[in-house]
């Protein structure tokens, strides 16, 4: 089984999220950078896959030259191959642009060569010589567009499946079998390979790298592809942070005055009827 896992380079915020001046862009001059966690799950996903039925495993990312950093971590998770579609500096990319640069990767064969990837941009290339299997994670972690999946299937001509949480194949390795919850209720798909799946945070719990994964990753060679994506209708304004929710405590009374109100509560709450 051949997959491809699409990663994308977020920042790492441990506490407060604030923005830049313009309101458009998590401001990470204090930070570091690394992959969102949905997108993690989705690398372990497909290296279990791999690891349980044979093929390679490729990760993608659209971003800076400093995202290689974040494809070395996949390959030291077992991801096989990287491919950097290498931005400008200064350069962002909306859902729409990074669909279309990672629909250039998913349709060619991980049979070609190198030398047909760098070129990717403007070589066109059948669907169905392509990967058997697209992961991505559901949304990114930073602005939360939960498209790139669904536009890329779509480009692919390709079924999708979306906020998946269990992933199987079939028993006659010709389509998989993805799961999620959906207000309560249990949602189980079928979908014929190949496809395109964005998985949840949970799906998995991500291994930690090897010391010899990690030494691999480090020499391993990125797969370098300029690429320049074109101006799209739609556009971000603005981002806002929510407000955090608020916490209190109310008192109820003291002694055994506070007793009736303590019993309202309860019953309230369900605790007792």
């Amino acid at each position: 089984m051949e997959i491809l896992v699409c990663v994308k380079r977020v920042p790492t915020v441990g506490g407060a999220i604030t923005l830049t001046a313009d309101g458009r862009s998590v401001d990470t001059r204090m930070s570091g950078f690394t992959i969102s966690p949905h997108e993690e799950c989705a690398v372990e996903e497909a290296v279990r896959l791999v690891e349980r039925f044979g093929g390679s495993v490729t990760v993608v990312t659209l971003g800076p030259v400093a995202a290689e950093e974040q494809l070395r971590s996949c390959l030291a998770l077992g991801a096989s191959a990287a491919i950097l579609l290498e931005l400008a500096s200064g350069v962002e990319a909306g859902p729409v642009a990074t669909a279309a640069a990672l629909f250039s990767v998913a349709q060619f064969s991980v049979a070609q060569s190198a030398v047909a990837r760098s070129s990717v941009a403007q070589q066109s290339v059948a669907a169905d010589g392509g990967f058997d299997l697209v992961l991505l994670g559901n949304e990114a972690s930073d602005t939360g567009d939960y498209q790139v999946g669904i536009r890329l299937a779509h480009l692919l001509g390709r079924p999708v499946a979306t906020g998946i949480k269990s992933l199987s194949v079939a028993d006659s390795g010709e389509s998989v079998v993805a799961s999620r919850t959906y207000r309560g209720a249990l949602e189980t798909f079928s979908l014929p390979l190949p496809c395109v799946v964005t998985v949840k945070e949970g799906i998995n719990l991500p291994r930690y790298p090897s010391l010899p994964g990690r030494l691999r990753a480090k020499r391993a060679a990125i797969t370098r592809v300029p690429v320049s994506p074109e101006p799209e209708g739609l556009r971000m304004t603005s981002l806002c942070v929510p407000d955090a929710p608020r916490q209190q405590a109310t008192v109820l009374g003291h002694g055994v005055a506070a007793v009736p109100a303590l019993v309202t509560a309860l019953s309230e709450l369900g605790v007792i009827s």
